[in-house]
């Protein structure tokens, strides 16, 4: 699997989980309009947030299926933090496990593919600098 290809796969549910906060964050829109928000500020604050994380993942995802070593470093990070909400839904007073679940296998599957990616992309480096 060759760099290009290895990112361009690793690209993709990056780009899926960009487009769900897209969904998420048009939800929220709907749900404000409808006055279903105990708080407008802080429903405000939310689709704010949602809105900047699915900017950051799409970018993300546009880089690594450039080739863009930030792109999957970024990428790599957002997996982290959607891990660490995976956690905090599996625990607590109002733990939901399925959702959990739900939440952490795209996470663990794209940061696997995005080292793939940057492992892939080292060695084509490593090759290129030993072929000059």
């Amino acid at each position: 699997m060759g760099t290009n290809t290895a990112a361009r796969i690793a690209a993709v549910p990056v780009g899926l989980e960009g487009l769900a906060l897209v969904a998420l964050a048009v939800w929220q829109v709907v749900a404000m309009v409808q006055g279903d928000t105990g708080s407008i500020e802080s429903a405000i604050a939310l689709l704010v947030l949602t809105i900047v994380g699915a900017a950051a993942l799409l970018a993300f995802a546009v880089a690594v299926w450039r080739g863009r070593s930030w792109g999957r470093s970024g990428g790599i990070v957002a997996q982290v933090l959607v891990l660490a909400v995976a956690l905090g839904a599996a625990t607590g007073d109002y733990a939901h496990p399925l959702i959990a679940l739900a939440i952490a296998v795209p996470a663990v599957v794209a940061f696997v593919l995005l080292i793939l990616a940057a492992r892939a992309a080292g060695r084509a480096k490593t090759d290129a600098s030993d072929a000059s």
